[in-house]
């Protein structure tokens, strides 16, 4: 955009007392200053999202069908911008609502933060996508789960779709891999479900994703029914639980190739894995139980006491003193002392909770509760509910952002709602 002509006569009777080199700086600032104006800024977010048809990704692989547009918006907010250090803990800040973000295509069985400024929702089977948003809750992605398994060396591979469940970045955030619940396509029998018992099962796949093309790198094979996954503080291996295998897959991270696989007991699902990468711990909800595997022997070398009912997700303390449990239908979030092994808080955060996240500091749980529709603050230190707020229906999982302090919730029917601690 350039100057009206009033404009440029107001310079020119200023620049007689400047000069001609500063006649031109003049007009080159003022061009500037109205381009700016102008300008629709970049960091618009939206509260609700109706997504639009979009572009294909030039950059992505042929084998991957990636989509992005920003949204259309309705409901205009402000990206969060990164959190200042106030001196406070977690536990004396207020969790507060800050917008929803729905679409045509949301379905999210999990969501989760970069650290960066992507959060990766996983679509759950339906859907046949993984969407990936912005911090002001743009969409920035939306990628399809079909791949041609033979073009990624699967030897008889056929072209299929997956069945996003979970996701983990690698720790430089250059990528992320997501684990499909099964397969569909010519010669996969996509029977298993939640209650099955252990069964020649068709095998699964975990996709290795690159966050800046968005296109689907590598498959890499693991077991039945991949639910929750995890990558080693050291950044060398991922940790799978196998639902309806029964096991663990380690994957060498530098090769993306399949180590091994340890047998766990029925229905495996949370990872929670020590500082020095030396043990994971691994929630068996089929059998009320919680393994403590060595990565170094590969092998389960104890129960952890006191595991509760229906143990689902694993969160361990800073200095890995503490493991806190998500008990599904126990209705609580419980805190074990791993040297005592024995319970030591707990928390009635709701009905069937789920999915947990924890603060930078380590002071706060977010818990999300299925049944009631709710998001818990726990404090840690004495498992005290600190707040209690409404998420949305059927909230499944929970990420937390770091460097803004938001919580993203994951609601199964069809939107994330974002809150920030302040």
């Amino acid at each position: 955009m350039t100057p009206n002509v009033g404009q440029l006569g107001w310079v020119r009777t200023h620049a007689r007392l400047l000069g001609s080199l500063g006649f031109i700086a003049l007009v080159g600032l003022l061009a500037a200053a109205l381009a700016l104006a102008v300008r629709p800024s970049s960091r618009n977010s939206v509260a609700t999202v109706d997504t639009a048809a979009s572009q294909p990704n030039p950059s992505a692989s042929t084998s991957t069908s990636v989509t992005t547009a920003p949204a259309p918006a309705t409901t205009a907010v402000t990206a969060s911008p990164l959190a200042r250090n106030d001196g406070k803990t977690s536990a004396q800040r207020l969790l507060e609502s800050a917008f929803v973000v729905s679409n045509a295509d949301l379905q999210p069985k999990s969501i989760v933060a970069s650290g960066s400024g992507l959060f990766f929702a996983q679509n759950m089977m339906y859907r046949h996508n993984m969407m990936v948003f912005d911090r002001a809750g743009a969409l920035v992605a939306k990628i399809a789960d079909d791949v041609d398994l033979a073009a990624f060396g699967v030897v008889g591979g056929v072209k299929a779709q997956g069945a996003p469940v979970e996701a983990v970045f690698t720790r430089d955030g250059s990528s992320v891999y997501v684990s499909n619940y099964k397969m569909y396509g010519p010669g996969y029998n996509p029977v298993a479900d939640d209650s099955c018992g252990r069964g020649k099962w068709d095998d699964s796949y975990v996709y290795k994703i690159n966050t800046k093309t968005f296109s689907i790198d590598k498959v890499i094979p693991t077991g039945s029914v991949p639910k929750f996954m995890a990558i080693t503080p050291d950044g060398t291996q991922l940790l799978v639980s196998n639902w309806c295998g029964f096991d663990l897959t380690i994957i060498d991270t530098a090769t993306d190739s399949p180590i091994t696989r340890i047998n766990i007991g029925s229905h495996p699902r949370g990872i929670a894995i020590t500082k020095d990468s030396r043990y994971a711990y691994v929630s068996v909800m089929g059998e009320s139980k919680i393994v403590k595997v060595d990565l170094g022997k590969r092998a389960v070398v104890s129960a952890v006491g006191d595991a509760g009912s229906t143990p689902r997700h694993l969160l361990l303390s800073p200095d890995d003193q503490f493991l806190y449990v998500s008990n599904n239908h126990q209705n609580s979030v419980r805190k074990i002392d791993l040297s005592a092994g024995r319970e030591v808080g707990t928390a009635a955060t709701g009905t069937e909770p789920r999915t947990m996240a924890m603060s930078d500091d380590g002071e706060s749980l977010y818990v999300v509760n299925y049944q009631d529709g709710t998001i818990s603050k726990v404090r840690t230190a004495d498992m005290k509910i600190l707040q209690t707020e409404q998420s949305g229906v059927h909230p499944v999982g929970v990420t937390y952002d770091s460097p803004t302090r938001q919580v993203w919730v994951a609601n199964y029917t069809g939107s994330l709602h974002v809150f920030i601690d302040k």
